[in-house]
C-alpha cells in the first residue's frame, strides 16, 4: 500500500491517506524510506525481466525526452547549469516513451539509459515492427542513443521543437508584438512544412553576424536536416509530434517530482521514478505478483 500511494503523491499525503483510509499509522519518514527501497527494488526487476507484450504494430515510434528535476544541494554541487550564476538547482531526467502510431501507450558508456530504451523497444516488439521510426528533439543524447541502437530507424525531430528554435529567433531579431516579427517567423513556419530548407537556412545565416542565436539556430537545422524532412514523412503516413513522449514527461515526472518545495536526492529521485513509472506502465501488479513467488520461494 505504501508503493502504490508513494508513487502516486507526495510522502506527507501518503502518510495521511494510509492513515485515514486504512487506519495504518506510517510516518512521512517511513513512507519515503520503503518507497525508495521498492522504487530500486523495481529497478533491478525492469532489468531483469524483459517480456514481449502484445501483438507488433506495423509502425512503431520510440521517443525520448529529458525533463529537469530539483535537487537537494548537495546533488548539484560543483555542477554548471542555467542559473543566472552558471550553477545548477536540478538533475536531468530522461524519459523514453513507446507507442504504436494506432494506439499511443506510455510507460543510463552503452548508456544505462541507452540499455534502458533497448529494454523498452524490445518489450513492446519495437525491433519486429515492419516500419521504426525515432521521435525526439535535436539534443546529442537521443541523436546519438538513436543511432547506436537503431540505426535502421528513420529518425525524425518533433516538428514543434523545429519551430520552437525559429519562433525563438524571430523573437529575438524583431521587435515585440510586431508584424513583422509575426510575419517572419510564418515564413520560416511554411519554408518548414513545406520542405523549403535552404531558404530558411538563407534568412538565418542573413541574420547570423548581428545574431549568435541565429548562427547556432541554422548550424542546428544543417546538424538535423535528415531529420526534418517533414512533407517526405508525411508523405509516407508518419507521425512527426512528440505529444506521447512530452505528456508523458509531465505525467510521469513533473506532477510527481516538480512539486513546490521538493528537492531530490539523485537516489530516491531514481527510485520514486521507478516506482511510479512501473504504476504507470501497468506492470506493477506483474512485479508484486513475482516478488510474492520470489519470497515464497525462498522461505
Amino acid at each position: 500500500m505504501t508503493g502504490s500511494v508513494a508513487a502516486l503523491v507526495s510522502f506527507a499525503e501518503s502518510s495521511a491517506l494510509l492513515r485515514e483510509l486504512a487506519a495504518v499509522e506510517v510516518s512521512v519518514k517511513q513512507v519515503e524510506r520503503a518507497a525508495e527501497a521498492l522504487g530500486v527494488e523495481i529497478a533491478e526487476h525492469e532489468r531483469q525481466w524483459v517480456e514481449r507484450l502484445g501483438e507488433v504494430a506495423p509502425t512503431m515510434y520510440p521517443g525520448m525526452d529529458g525533463t529537469g528535476v530539483p535537487m537537494r544541494a548537495p546533488e548539484v554541487a560543483g555542477r554548471t547549469g542555467k542559473q543566472p550564476d552558471s550553477t545548477a538547482k536540478t538533475r536531468e531526467v530522461k524519459l523514453v516513451t513507446v507507442w504504436s502510431a494506432a494506439a499511443p501507450d506510455t510507460s543510463l558508456t552503452r548508456s544505462d539509459f541507452a540499455e534502458r530504451v533497448l529494454r523498452e523497444a524490445t518489450r513492446r516488439g519495437f525491433t519486429e515492427a515492419p516500419r521504426r521510426a525515432v521521435l525526439g528533439d535535436g539534443a546529442a543524447w537521443i541523436r546519438n542513443t538513436a543511432g547506436e541502437l537503431f540505426p535502421q530507424a528513420i529518425r525524425i525531430m518533433g516538428r514543434v521543437h523545429a519551430k520552437q528554435h525559429l519562433s525563438d529567433v524571430g523573437k529575438l531579431i524583431h521587435s515585440a508584438n510586431s508584424e513583422e516579427r509575426r510575419q517572419w517567423i510564418q515564413r520560416r513556419y511554411d519554408e518548414l512544412d513545406e520542405g523549403r530548407i535552404e531558404p530558411f537556412l538563407q534568412a538565418l545565416d542573413q541574420r547570423a553576424p548581428e545574431y549568435d542565436e541565429a548562427r547556432k539556430c541554422a548550424e542546428y537545422f544543417r546538424h538535423n536536416r535528415e531529420r526534418i524532412r517533414y512533407p517526405e514523412f508525411h508523405a509516407q503516413g508518419l507521425c512527426t509530434a512528440t505529444g506521447v513522449v512530452e505528456a508523458g514527461r509531465k505525467v510521469a515526472i513533473g506532477t510527481r517530482l516538480k512539486r513546490s518545495g521538493m528537492h531530490w536526492t539523485e537516489s530516491g529521485a531514481n527510485a520514486i521514478i521507478a516506482l511510479r513509472r512501473s504504476r504507470l506502465s501497468g506492470r506493477y501488479e506483474d512485479f508484486r505478483e513475482r516478488r510474492s513467488d520470489s519470497h515464497r520461494a525462498g522461505a
